[in-house]
């Protein structure tokens, strides 16, 4: 089975360092030199490490197949992946970007989008939802806004605070709520 365990960032310096997004609990156990990584889009690898370090708190990552900066752009937005046979399945510390994409997002039982990623943040974890007509929601992935994870059944539950799926909204806010304030002119 794949895990994803980085998301590669912008380029860092000319020999060919990039800044991850990290996805694991364990990047010492991670990015070891001689790590080998499947990439997503698979043309960007394999990808094998050649240095890790961390920049106060960005890991900066060197490849062997990447010398420079023009080609460590190229690997913007890649995902990095590992093999591994270790998933324990009954762990239930947290759940995996790969579990989550995918899943119905409903509130009750209104589906309300779908879970189109996992953002990983240092207080809190995001997931971003899509709604039906396209608009990508971020979601504080906490207890009490995310109750249940039902990843045989194929859905999140929701309870989100008034005003989650507005906030961003250019729609109509609906009765007695204006979408964008008016103002009034005294002469």
């Amino acid at each position: 089975m794949q895990l994803q365990v980085a998301r590669i960032g912008k380029p860092h310096g000319i020999r060919g360092e990039v800044t991850v997004q990290v996805l694991t609990d364990a990047p010492e156990d991670r990015f070891v030199p001689g790590t080998e990584f499947v990439v997503e889009p698979a043309s960007a690898g394999p990808l094998t490490v050649n240095s890790a370090r961390w920049n106060k708190d960005i890991l900066l990552l060197g490849f062997d197949e990447i010398e420079t900066r023009n080609e460590a752009e190229t690997l913007r937005g890649a995902k990095l992946f590992i093999e591994t046979e270790e998933l324990d399945e009954d762990d239930d510390e947290g759940w995996y970007e790969h579990e989550l994409v995918g899943l119905e997002a409903r509130v009750g039982s209104r589906v309300v989008g779908k879970v189109t990623a996992l953002n990983t943040m240092p207080v809190q974890d995001l997931l971003m939802v899509t709604t039906p007509d396209g608009e990508e929601i971020l979601i504080p992935f906490v207890e009490q806004i995310v109750p249940e994870v039902n990843i045989e059944e194929g859905f999140i539950l929701l309870t989100p605070p008034d005003g989650l799926f507005e906030v961003n909204s250019d729609q109509d806010a609906g009765p007695g709520q204006d979408a964008a304030p008016e103002t009034e002119g005294k002469a």
